[in-house]
């Protein structure tokens, strides 16, 4: 069974602050191995990665196999049924339409002093794209990484995906196939991070990294952050279910499931302010657990991470749920707007009981890879945004320099950068010269 709290009880705020503060991931001392394996991949480019996928992934390479051909795409995307191709296609159609609504518009104006000023979006170059293998290979997260960054106008989009042993994801390739990815590499790791963010022989860098992994590939992500950019460093998946009574016990236990059967460190955690509800839910979490056919995990997650927690109000509720600032939140209540209008802190709000979180997984549109940890109270999901950036545009007049040039020149002068003073001082000599 989960810890049960009650805002109600002596200890709550204690065993509440004890709650926030799990640390829910083993921490192997991997940023040492993780330094070794991008200095190694710097020095020795593709005999590095070619030697570690070995090592790693029992998978044997060449700088010719290290990228699928795209006979073997295609040959690969063949094995696809009609099914689960068109659930690929109409997931990519919603991810898209709702990606293309966050394109930002450039602007400039003119403003009272004559200067024009605006500024201006543009994508970065290329892209790498990591996506994990083996167990966790799981379509939606190329769809949901490759879309926003096409829609963004990224020229060059390729993926990292390991195959260990060889095992290929077909549902992968015809993901990636659909979202315009250019090239798909069977290799992953740190290694695979590395060669994205510095290069080899046969893999040219990458302006971006985006996408989850192990903890070998977030340290690596943090490690080249810098040299390349990145989305964020993403910690185990974590569900906040906010329910009233007037719930089924059984949707609300498979919501909490649908996280918990991720890995033993998600965390799913249920607030409700019907004791006897939460009783309920924690009795269907236990029945689906017989059966469920990930339950080792789920039910490792459940036991050493879940909690229900059982408030006074909805107003209480929307307190602990901004402090917890969860990656997926479900407001399975009477009113979810009036309850959404007081979260300031989540990855991303599912109203009311009829949206589970499985929809944003797949098909809803809006991106799945959110912040976790907490994070949500500073950061955001993945977004059209993390492939563009802004550049500042300033055109100024004689007028305009005439204007607004004496203060930066005083302020300058007070930070003691004569030379920065001196280059506005000489336009504005030549404006005052004699004839002016």
């Amino acid at each position: 069974m989960p810890q049960t709290l009650s805002t109600q009880d002596a200890g709550f705020e204690a065993a509440f602050t004890a709650l926030l503060g799990m640390k829910r991931e083993d921490s192997p001392d991997v940023d040492a191995v993780v330094a070794d394996i991008i200095a190694d991949v710097r020095n020795r480019g593709d005999a590095a990665v070619i030697e570690l996928t070995s090592r790693f992934d029992h998978l044997d390479l060449t700088p010719e196999t290290m990228a699928f051909t795209p006979e073997e795409i295609e040959a690969e995307c063949a094995r696809v049924t009609l099914e689960d191709r068109a659930a690929l296609e109409l997931a990519a159609e919603r991810i898209r339409a709702y990606h293309a609504r966050q394109m930002p518009e450039d602007a400039q104006w003119t403003d009272a002093s004559g200067a024009t000023l605006g500024w201006r979006w543009t994508p970065v170059s290329a892209a790498g794209l990591y996506v994990p293998g083996g167990l966790a290979s799981y379509p939606s997260s190329v769809l949901m990484n490759a879309i926003p960054a096409k829609v963004a106008g990224v020229e060059r989009l390729v993926v990292a995906c390991p195959t260990p042993n060889g095992v290929v994801n077909p549902l992968v390739l015809l993901a990636a196939r659909i979202s315009g990815v250019d090239r798909v590499y069977r290799i992953g790791g740190a290694q695979a991070v590395a060669a994205l963010a510095y290069g080899t022989d046969t893999i040219q860098p990458v302006d971006k990294i985006t996408g989850p992994g192990n903890a070998f590939v977030a340290a690596a992500k943090r490690r080249v952050f810098g040299k390349v950019g990145i989305d964020m460093i993403a910690g185990p998946s974590e569900i906040l279910v906010i329910a009233d009574g007037d719930n089924d016990p059984d949707w609300i236990a498979l919501d909490l499931l649908s996280q918990a059967e991720h890995d033993e460190s998600a965390q799913s955690i249920l607030i409700t302010t019907d004791p006897a509800f939460g009783e309920a839910v924690a009795r269907a979490v236990e029945a689906r657990l017989l059966t469920l056919e990930r339950k080792a995990i789920a039910a490792a997650s459940w036991q050493d991470f879940g909690a229900i927690i059982v408030v006074r109000d909805l107003e209480e509720a929307a307190t602990l749920s901004n402090r917890i600032a969860p990656e997926h939140l479900e407001l399975c209540v009477a009113d979810p707007d009036a309850l959404a209008a007081r979260i300031t802190h989540a990855g991303a709000i599912f109203m009311g009981s009829w949206t589970p979180e499985a929809i944003g997984d797949y098909v809803g549109g809006p991106n799945h890879v959110l912040p976790t940890a907490r994070s949500a109270r500073f950061s955001s999901g993945l977004s059209v945004m993390d492939f563009i950036k802004r550049t500042t545009i300033a055109r100024m007049t004689p007028e305009a320099l005439r204007a607004i040039g004496p203060s930066a020149e005083r302020l300058a002068i007070s930070e003691s950068l004569e030379a920065h003073g001196l280059s506005v001082r000489a336009r504005l000599d030549r404006l005052n010269g004699p004839g002016s």
